[in-house]
């Protein structure tokens, strides 16, 4: 329940960051639910490999290259779907950075809300 319930927080976040952003934009609901999905996926599968591959730059830049590693997590997943899009690089990694916030926040809050219950 707790999975479906980010899912489903996530996709909204997407939304927000659709209707905050210019350069970040998704088609409907059902759309933002996909691409919650898959960007869910790339940063699952993809992700670790790339902060892998590229430790040495991310070393050299004090971690600021993992928001460039993020921003192509969030351009490759606008790339692989249809009704998502995002206008450059730059709308990536701003879009990527607003996501992250707002998954932050989500994170804290259905982490309350599913830890409060088991008392």
């Amino acid at each position: 329940m707790k999975i479906i319930v980010r899912w489903l927080l996530l996709a909204a976040a997407l939304l927000l960051v659709a209707n905050l952003y210019s350069g970040v934009s998704v088609d409907s609901f059902g759309a933002a639910l996909i691409a919650a999905l898959v960007l869910g996926l790339f940063n699952t599968l993809v992700r670790p490999l790339l902060v892998l591959l590229t430790l040495p730059v991310t070393l050299l830049t004090l971690g600021l290259f993992l928001f460039v590693i993020n921003a192509l997590m969030f351009w490759a997943a606008a790339s692989v779907l249809s009704s998502f899009h995002v206008a450059s690089f730059t709308a990536a990694l701003v879009g990527s950075l607003l996501y992250s916030l707002c998954g932050m926040v989500i994170d804290v809050a259905v982490e309350r809300l599913f830890n409060s219950n088991t008392v």
